[in-house]
């Protein structure tokens, strides 16, 4: 699992505010504030004091502990969503004896790193493993026999509507690198929510049958592969910017399909599912429609738009015809 941690309440599943370091650039959760002795902040220390017992104190007078979820007051509020560095650092204090192995884009930068942690593993001796879904492909670990899948539901519930396909693909794949040879083999998931029925599908009737009901899904939303889509992105460093010509295009752009009777759905404008990347604002407006040949006329159109405004040339655009991602 590569998502950071963010705080939770096991009571009642509410999650809490946390002393986070965000990258400048995107806005995204980049580490978990610590706390560090800085010699600058040496002459504040009295003043920091101060303010930190004030607001203990202002706490404590409306019942809850200073790290009490403010959702329900339960004092079990904890970290989730736990990051391969976590899990590797807390698998190592519980189990001291026994190696953990860490394999993720970190650990394996160094050249041959990633040979020689599997072939530590292909010697067969105790050892834990803990990685990304690079260790859930094409690999064959005969002495392996639990596969534990740490935060499962980051994948079902991503803004992608080819997300849960997705990650239940992953699920599949990873859990057969459990008893691949003659032990048999065991799979854990840890989820918030074990009632979800995509998931009990899965894992009742396995994947054909979660697939023929995405499927359906699919046909009753118009999404592929009962549609075509087609994805204008738009980004600038200027938000507003970015939003108002995606307004003036969308807009030009249903004129036409209402003129040309041409039965293509245009959606949107909205953000991209991360809007703020490298310090550039990202929107995009979608088209949809049952056919290729509406869908490619309006395409050729859209470009020819977007070339010869004078306002595109003060951001970058592009126009994805069958978008593998939404994002």
């Amino acid at each position: 699992a590569e998502d950071l941690a963010t705080d939770a309440c096991p009571a009642c599943g509410a999650h809490v505010p946390m002393d986070v370091e965000e990258c400048p650039d995107c806005g995204l959760v980049v580490g978990v504030g610590e706390d560090e002795d800085d010699e600058d902040d040496e002459g504040d220390e009295a003043e920091q004091a101060e303010q930190a017992e004030q607001a203990e104190q202002a706490e404590q007078a409306e019942g809850l502990a200073a790290d009490a979820c403010p959702a329900c007051g339960s004092g079990d509020v904890r970290p989730q969503g736990a990051g391969t560095e976590r899990t590797e650092e807390l698998l190592g204090e519980k189990f001291p004896d026994v190696p953990v192995l860490r394999i993720d884009r970190d650990s394996t930068q160094r050249k041959d790193a990633m040979s020689e942690a599997l072939a530590v593993i292909r010697r067969g001796e105790p050892c834990l493993l803990v990685g990304t879904q690079m260790l859930a492909k094409g690999h064959h670990f005969p002495h392996v026999t639990l596969v534990v899948v740490v935060n499962a539901d980051s994948g079902l519930y991503a803004a992608d509507f080819r997300a849960l396909e997705q990650s239940a693909q992953l699920l599949v794949q990873v859990a057969g690198r459990a008893g691949r040879a003659e032990r048999p083999g065991e799979v854990l998931i840890q989820t918030r929510h074990p009632e979800d029925p995509n998931l009990l599908t899965l894992i009742q009737a396995g994947y054909p049958q979660l697939a023929g009901e995405l499927l359906e899904e699919r046909r009753i939303a118009q999404l592929p592969p009962f549609s075509h889509l087609a994805l204008l992105r738009a980004e600038a460093t200027d938000q507003q910017q970015v939003e108002q010509w995606l307004l003036k295009v969308g807009g030009a752009l249903r004129q036409h399909l209402e003129a040309a009777n041409l039965k293509v759905d245009c959606l949107g404008p909205v953000p991209a599912p991360m809007e703020r990347r490298q310090n550039r604002y990202h929107a995009q407006l979608l088209l949809r429609c049952a056919k290729r040949g509406p869908l490619h006329e309006t395409a050729a159109w859209l470009v020819t738009l977007c070339e010869q405004d004078r306002d595109a040339r003060r951001l970058r655009w592009s126009l994805d015809v069958d978008p593998i991602g939404m994002a």
